[in-house]
């Protein structure tokens, strides 16, 4: 059967950066009560950037290193919760546009922060069932958009970014298995209550500030550490495969506590894990691709290294990954 393997990977963080000591002048909150709780220093802002130019940027670099031409990417797949356009385009339609892509499959998804793996999930089986040979996918997203700059319980933890991936046909480092799942019923503890058909754009849905992204940041990080941690102990035990075996853990980066509690769970050493929250702060689908390519261009990624993915986000939906990195070494 026809493989799937990831091989290249890219990113984009804006150039603007915003530290804590910058949200202490927007609200009540301190640099210290910021990085104690969250693990977060700073996180990119894209001033005059749509989510559509960040996944441009990190998709042009995603393709570069893969060594194929643009003709051969036959789909493209973005996962965002701030698309450019509420309806249509897409998100995909524009980056492949921008890219100069013409005649692929291009598409959005939403499944908020475990956007990647679904993404991953998603490419393997195209690959897998020869639909596609090769599939660019990105995380990208401009959180700062929907982001309530009065409410520090929320407006301290999210950045902006992309990061993009090819997955091609190929015989070796292939993706084992992907996972994903979900839980409707707990969707309003993570919720952007407008301005969709439920709560319309209106004057009252713009005055209650229902356009921001809400958050029930303690039930979240009880559900999620929980959650986590059984579902990556899930994939492993499927697939036989020891913790100490994994050469890098790349979990979403949302918050430093919940990556330090499923680490502890599951007996990972610091070497094993790739942290990059203190820099991004949690950048949603873009999380675990920048993540990856900040170990890529760290020279902790390397061809043949096995690595294990997982996420959490609203919905709730979350999903785990393991896959060998097909891509070249970085010189």
């Amino acid at each position: 059967m026809t493989k799937a393997s990831l091989i290249s990977i890219g990113a984009y963080a804006p150039k603007d950066i915003l530290t804590n000591y910058d949200l202490e002048k927007i609200v009540d909150t301190s640099d210290e009560w910021i990085t104690k709780r969250t693990g977060i220093k700073e996180r990119r802002i894209a001033k005059d950037e749509f989510t559509s130019d960040l996944g441009y940027r990190a998709a042009l670099q995603a393709l570069e290193r893969s060594g194929l031409d643009k003709s051969d990417i036959d789909a493209v797949i973005c996962a965002t919760i701030t698309p450019d356009y509420f309806c249509m385009p897409s998100t995909a339609c524009v980056i492949a546009n921008k890219l100069g892509l013409k005649d692929v499959t291009a598409f959005d998804i939403s499944a908020a922060c475990t956007g990647f793996i679904y993404l991953l999930e998603l490419a393997k089986s195209m690959i897998e069932s020869g639909a596609k040979r090769n599939i660019l996918i990105i995380g990208a997203e401009k959180t700062s958009a929907i982001m309530d700059w009065s409410d520090r319980s929320i407006c301290v933890l999210f950045g902006d970014g992309a990061g993009a991936a090819v997955v091609s046909a190929r015989d070796n480092n292939p993706i084992l298995d992907v996972h994903t799942s979900s839980d409707g019923s707990k969707g309003e503890l993570l919720i952007t209550p407008g301005c969709a058909i439920v709560n319309p754009a209106n004057k009252d849905t713009i005055e209650n500030r229902l356009n921001f992204m809400k958050m029930s940041g303690n039930d979240v990080f009880k559900i999620a550490v929980n959650t986590l941690t059984k579902d990556v102990i899930n994939i492993l035990e499927k697939n036989q495969i020891p913790s100490d075996n994994i050469d890098l853990f790349i979990p979403h980066q949302a918050n430093l506590r919940i990556i330090e509690a499923v680490k502890q769970r599951l007996n990972f050493s610091d070497s094993q894990c790739v942290v990059t929250v203190q820099k991004y702060g949690n950048t949603s689908s873009a999380s675990i691709p920048m993540a990856m390519n900040d170990a890529y261009e760290n020279s902790r990624l390397k061809n043949g290294s096995l690595i294990l993915l997982d996420a959490f986000g609203g919905g709730f939906t979350w999903g785990s990954a393991l896959l060998y990195f097909g891509g070249k070494q970085l010189i």
